[in-house]
């Protein structure tokens, strides 16, 4: 059976002919990437050519255009799938055209691809929060010591923040080698946890080649380590692919960094790719912050989220503050983590009891 992926992508094209056009075209970039009448196997004609599946006017002028590629192209003989690669026929070619964006994609059951292990379920299990919203804060700036960034961690979880990411900066930087933050900051919390009965989790973000995340994580996890953040989109996906697979003990939050430059919808990079990727959490900027997503695409990108086969976390950060909890809280419900980072750390002295109030304004929250 020839299974295909449906492939969405927003165009710009001047008229219907013109889009029909780009269609055609799309569909062979994406998939032969030679003149079709060069083609004199049929089987490839048939099974492997993109396929035009629809093409619809949109009311800023442009056109979504369906491409069906056939899965075979991404799949090896066990069925195994490669994320760059699948990553590559979604948009490979295609992305080099300025006034195309990668839209959406339909898969069949069986891409193999398993996404989150853990997802929602698993991340409410390590902070024993079964069903009120999540909490999370982040390390920084970039430039502390290892015991400076330890003593942020602990004041931290001594005011009940369920998960403490390091910054996505954060990597193996001769100021705070990962070597060296990683077992202090994970100490941090321990001690923190042992003081309050908490529940609190360390999130170390892994950077390198894959030598390098590999010896992370390991060192991660002789740490206690239960989870870490990564960014699929400098790290490489197969790369983090790779990690998921070998690693079903870990969760794995996925950060956005470098997402804008892909020209990927983000309710589909973010909230589609990252968890079938196995992001068992999504953070992305939520409306409203720093950055320009609107509250459509950010309602968009959790429901994708939310409707991986083991649903992954959305967690809504860039700007986000205490006086905006209620409201974020109403919009994304309790299956979100909110993440507030600088915002916090301008208590500075107070940073404990303002990790506190905002621990409260959420488990608290009543819904409307």
């Amino acid at each position: 059976m020839n299974l295909r992926l449906t492939v969405t992508y927003h165009v710009q094209a001047d008229g219907a002919a013109a889009a029909e056009a780009r269609a055609k075209a799309i569909a062979v970039e994406q998939s032969v990437e030679m003149p079709v009448g060069g083609i004199d196997d049929p089987t490839v004609l048939t099974d492997i050519v993109g396929q035009v599946r629809q093409i619809d006017p949109l009311p800023d002028g442009s056109f979504a255009i369906s491409i069906g590629l056939a899965i075979s192209t991404i799949l090896d003989a066990e069925g195994r799938g490669d994320f760059g690669q699948f990553v590559n026929m979604l948009f490979g070619n295609t992305s080099l055209h300025p006034d195309v964006v990668l839209h959406n994609v339909d898969l069949p059951e069986t891409t193999g691809f398993n996404g989150p292990r853990h997802g929602i379920a698993g991340l409410r299990r390590l902070v024993s929060a079964p069903d009120r919203a999540l909490t999370c804060s982040a390390l920084k700036p970039q430039g502390l010591a290892p015991e400076r960034l330890a003593e942020l961690a602990e004041r931290f979880a001594l005011g009940g923040v369920d998960f403490i990411k390091d910054d996505h900066g954060l990597a193996d930087q001769a100021y705070s080698p990962f070597a060296r933050r990683v077992p202090a900051c994970a100490a941090a919390v321990r001690r923190a946890n042992v003081a309050t009965g908490g529940a609190t989790q360390y999130a170390p973000s892994l950077s390198g080649n894959l030598d390098q995340l590999r010896a992370q994580l390991a060192l991660a996890r002789n740490a206690g380590i239960a989870i870490v953040i990564v960014s699929p989109m400098i790290a490489g996906p197969s790369n983090i692919q790779a990690l998921v697979a070998e690693n079903p003990d870990i969760a794995f939050i996925a950060h956005p960094t470098l997402g804008g430059a892909a020209r990927i919808a983000p309710e589909l990079l973010i909230g589609k790719l990252f968890p079938l990727l196995g992001a068992d959490a999504v953070v992305f900027p939520t409306y409203g912050g720093r950055f320009g997503y609107s509250q459509d695409t950010c309602r968009h990108l959790a429901g994708n989220a939310r409707s991986a086969k083991t649903p992954s976390l959305p967690t809504p950060a860039g700007g986000m503050t205490l006086a905006r909890v209620a409201e974020k809280l109403d919009f994304y419900g309790p299956d979100t983590m909110l993440l507030i980072g600088g915002n916090l750390l301008l208590a500075r002295e107070r940073l404990t009891e303002e990790t506190t109030t905002f621990v409260r304004a959420v488990a608290d929250h009543v819904y409307g």
